[in-house]
């Protein structure tokens, strides 16, 4: 089957996702992601790439980019041969690690930068971890911060100050951006995956179930592929409520 081209940025501003091959762990200790960083720093250097963000989760990566040399695939590519190649040989692993070419879909406006911004770093967050602030692995204290290899000049032209930075990140939203899982599933096929997986005819009824079979119930949905707005929607369980489970 033929690939699909790449939709092209007329603003040159990206998002970009890699993940683990199988949802392969892709860093086991705190010396994993900073190999990564290190990689991610140079290689969009020698491209001319600009990162404007940036998060890693445990099997997959988030990235905004600003890409006005048509060089994110060779960044990209080098990251990719780089931190395979360093990942196998500390495992003893062989094989992909990443999993297929990275995803990617274009930025047309101001608008859309501050939603994917805000999407990737609250990852953490979304993901049950911790908040945004306290992550480690995401460029959230970057904003303004000299020295820095991450650009984020335009996120200060649009918030007056690092404060309303913060305050817009934090601010409860419901921004579904670009994820690994292709198109997008509908309620149906949702409906039928809680039908068949959990063997209820209903999602609903997960709200007769105790805290702990309840948040079972909702990793094992989430493994599934559904998003939170589906698990939201389809079981009447609060958004907040979905959120503090972790995968």
């Amino acid at each position: 089957m033929s690939r699909h081209a790449r939709l092209i940025s007329g603003t040159g501003y990206y998002h970009v996702i890699i993940r683990g091959v199988s949802k392969q762990i892709l860093f086991e200790d705190e010396s994993d992601y900073r190999y990564f960083l290190r990689r991610l720093e140079k290689y969009s250097e020698e491209t001319s790439v600009k990162v404007c963000a940036f998060c890693l989760m445990t099997n997959h990566v988030h990235l905004l980019i600003h890409d006005t040399c048509g060089s994110v695939s060779l960044m990209m590519k080098k990251i990719g041969i780089s931190f395979s190649s360093y990942f196998n040989n500390k495992y003893e692993r062989v094989g992909h690690l990443l999993q297929d070419r990275y995803l990617s879909e274009p930025i047309g406006n101001d608008g859309q930068y501050c939603i994917v911004l805000r999407y990737i770093l609250n990852n953490p967050f979304k993901a049950g971890i911790c908040a945004p602030e306290k992550y480690r692995w995401s460029s959230y204290h970057d904003f303004g911060k000299r020295g820095s290899f991450v650009d984020t000049s335009l996120a200060e032209e649009l918030f007056v100050d690092k404060r309303g930075f913060e305050e817009y990140i934090k601010t409860p939203n419901d921004d579904e951006c670009l994820e690994y899982m292709g198109a997008r599933r509908s309620d149906e096929w949702a409906k039928d995956v809680i039908r068949d997986t959990l063997g209820i005819k209903s999602g609903t009824m997960l709200r007769e179930y105790d805290k702990e079979r309840r948040d079972e119930a909702i990793r094992i949905l989430r493994r599934k592929g559904m998003t939170m707005k589906q698990i939201e929607r389809l079981t009447g369980i609060s958004k907040g409520v979905i959120q503090k489970v972790k995968a």
